[in-house]
C-alpha cells in the first residue's frame, strides 16, 4: 500500500523525534510516511570541523539551506563556501561531501527526495536525550558509528567515492 500525504505543522522544538548521529544533533520535522514517501527534512546542528567523506546517492537528491555558520561544500568538481542564506542542491547521484567551518556550531535544513535517506541516521545514531549536540562521550564511539555507516550505508545507496574535504 502507497504511503499517503497529509498536512504536518510542527513547532520551535517539536521534532518528531531527534537523533544523535556524526557528533550532531537531527531534528526530523517531516518524515517520508507524513510525506507519502516523498520527503524527508530535518534540522541539523554540526560543531565545527565536522566532515564527510566524498560520496554519492544512488536513490536520492538532497537539498541544504545554511542557518547559522559556515561550511564548505564540493559538488561534482566544483567547489562552494556557503555562508548564512546560503542554499544548495545535490542531484541524485553527484558526489559531494562537506566540512563545517569556522569557530561556532553550523545549522541547516536537510531535505531528502525521495524521503526515505534520513533514516539512516536513526539506524547509524542513537536517539538524542536531549535537543543540544552532543556533548563528548554522549551517543555512539566515533569508530562504532563508521562501523555501521559502512554497513547500513549500502542499503540506502549510500556509496563513499573518496576522501574527505581536507581541514
Amino acid at each position: 500500500m502507497a504511503e499517503e500525504a497529509k498536512v504536518v505543522v510542527r513547532g520551535p522544538g517539536d521534532a518528531s523525534h531527534a537523533t544523535w548521529a556524526m557528533g550532531s544533533l537531527f531534528e526530523h520535522l517531516l518524515l517520508p510516511e507524513e510525506s507519502g514517501g516523498r520527503l524527508a527534512v530535518a534540522t541539523v546542528s554540526q560543531p565545527p570541523g565536522i566532515a564527510t567523506p566524498l560520496h554519492r546517492h544512488t536513490r536520492e537528491a538532497e537539498a541544504f539551506f545554511l542557518l547559522e555558520g559556515e561550511m564548505t561544500y564540493r559538488a561534482g568538481d566544483e567547489t562552494y563556501d556557503l555562508t548564512p542564506g546560503s542554499f544548495i542542491y545535490l542531484p541524485q547521484g553527484i558526489p559531494h561531501a562537506f566540512r563545517t567551518r569556522g569557530e561556532g556550531p553550523v545549522r541547516y535544513l536537510a531535505l531528502t527526495e525521495p524521503g526515505h535517506l534520513l533514516a539512516l541516521y536513526d539506524e547509524v545514531g542513537v536517539p538524542a536525550s536531549a535537543l543540544r549536540i552532543p556533548a563528548e562521550g554522549e551517543g555512539r564511539a566515533m569508530a562504532e558509528e563508521i562501523e555501521r555507516w559502512n554497513a547500513v550505508g549500502p542499503r540506502y545507496g549510500l556509496e563513499v567515492v573518496g576522501p574527505p574535504i581536507p581541514a
